[in-house]
């Protein structure tokens, strides 16, 4: 499986009202990393008449994060059957290496122009194998 990180700082808008990080913000950088690793490893004309959505999220919240810290975020594709991908998302608290969010998605595959789901192709699997 390959792999893509981004690190993350924690600001004031990231948090709730314990101070913490917000599900809500934790969420939105899964859908975030995930995006960004499939723009970042897929050619423009593999990206083009398709999109991705979300079937679902399982999302399980370990530990907190607050203003200040780094999170070290990483992302892979777990398995993939039919037009649908899953992909793991872990979130680390960048000094301890302490696991804070792990989630995973189902992330459903379709044409752009019909919104019906699509079988991922070889070429798209293959894109996020180790070179």
């Amino acid at each position: 499986m390959e792999s893509y990180e981004k690190r993350i700082k924690v600001s004031k808008k990231d948090l709730d009202d314990l101070d913490h990080v917000n599900n809500v913000r934790y969420v939105q950088w899964i859908q975030d990393i995930s995006k960004e690793h499939w723009q970042t490893v897929a050619p423009n004309a593999m990206q083009a008449g398709i999109l991705w959505v979300v079937k679902k999220h399982t999302i399980d919240y370990l530990s907190s994060a607050v203003l200040g810290d780094e999170i070290l975020a990483r992302t892979y594709i777990a398995d993939t059957k039919g037009a649908i991908s899953v992909r793991c998302v872990e979130m680390y608290h960048h000094e301890t290496n302490r696991l804070l969010v792990r989630s995973l998605t189902e992330w459903c595959l379709l044409n752009a122009l019909t919104l019906k789901p699509i079988r991922i192709s070889e070429a798209i699997k293959n894109i996020f194998l180790p070179s």
